[in-house]
């Protein structure tokens, strides 16, 4: 688990992710999850980098979500993140990406983050921003990519 001042973040058990998958009333979002949920079966020994993680409050009010859609061969995480409507415009996803990304380069088997966020994302784009990522030119199923890259 990682905690910062107001947040508590930490990758879903199985139980967790099945119950939360169950609770998705929307067709694509509860197919990523399923996704997520089937990474972390076939790559047991690298959960953290499919499961899904929650992002909460310290009161354990769920606010969120964040993933790493895997590890490639070469050490890089791609990470995605949303905050629920009711929580958004209060800082939670800089903070919940910025405690994550510090995490995930401290280990040594990751080189780079890269993040993917849709031109007309404002709101996003600008988190990625404040955490650090810069574009690095490649534009993605999502939109433009950008990277932080471990030092």
């Amino acid at each position: 688990m990682i905690e910062t001042e107001r947040l508590k973040l930490y990758p879903a058990s199985k139980e967790q992710m099945e119950v939360f998958i169950e609770s998705q009333t929307v067709d694509v979002l509860k197919a990523a999850y399923i996704e997520m949920l089937n990474g972390c079966l076939d790559h047991s020994e690298q959960w953290d980098w499919y499961a899904i993680w929650m992002i909460e409050l310290k009161d354990g009010t769920h606010i969120g979500e964040l993933c790493f859609k895997g590890l490639s061969p070469d050490g890089i995480a791609k990470i995605g993140y949303g905050i629920n409507d009711d929580y958004q415009g209060y800082g939670y996803a800089t903070e919940a990406v910025k405690a994550v990304s510090e995490w995930a380069l401290r280990q040594p088997i990751v080189t780079s983050l890269e993040a993917e966020t849709n031109e007309d994302n404002i709101s996003s784009k600008r988190v990625l921003d404040k955490c650090g990522f810069v574009p690095n030119g490649t534009i993605g199923e999502e939109g433009p990519r950008y990277t932080l890259k471990n030092t």
